[in-house]
């Protein structure tokens, strides 16, 4: 008999259990140092600002994985779509089909939105999530380059040209 995962929408009380997650994860992908986010930060942008969504996958009433994601916004496809920034099983969890039930479960919340796509990036070195993703009918957009700005970069872009522009309230 398989495993049986209960995926649940998190509440503002699971905002600890969610750093857990993302700091287990960002563990995984040796970038721990990189986490600055509190549980008060979780719970603003996540509960009260509803920045993203999360799902939390539970195995006899454990917490064993979670998926983050988002709305985005395709203009070729003149649709929302859904951006999924966290996936994560607990490593003694994995192999059993609760990645994959995630997976399925954000999966359905773009159908259910009339979605038109499932987008995620991958680091290049997770061979397994790869293959995993790959096994799902995943395809890997080959052809694109994820660019990103932080810190003081966006800081500056930020400021750029702002002597030259002036918006009222309408961002006109």
């Amino acid at each position: 008999m398989e495993p049986v995962l209960t995926i649940r929408k998190a509440t503002p009380d699971d905002s600890a259990l969610i750093l857990f997650f993302i700091r287990s994860l960002a563990e995984y992908e040796k970038m721990l140092s990189e986490v600055t986010a509190t549980e008060d930060d979780i719970r603003r942008s996540l509960f009260e600002e509803k920045g993203a969504e999360v799902l939390i996958g539970e195995f006899e009433d454990e917490p064993v994985g979670f998926a983050l994601f988002f709305e985005n916004y395709s203009t070729f496809l003149g649709k929302k779509g859904i951006h999924l920034e966290d996936l994560f099983v607990l490593p003694k969890m994995r192999g059993k089909g609760f990645g994959k039930a995630l997976l399925q479960a954000v999966a359905g919340e773009t159908v259910k939105r009339n979605g038109g796509r499932l987008e995620w990036a991958c680091l290049d070195w997770n061979a397994p999530s790869i293959a995993f993703y790959r096994s799902m009918g995943a395809t890997p957009l080959s052809d694109w380059t994820t660019f990103r700005l932080t810190g003081e970069s966006l800081q500056a872009v930020s400021q750029l040209n702002n002597t030259h522009l002036r918006r009222n309230e309408h961002g006109k």
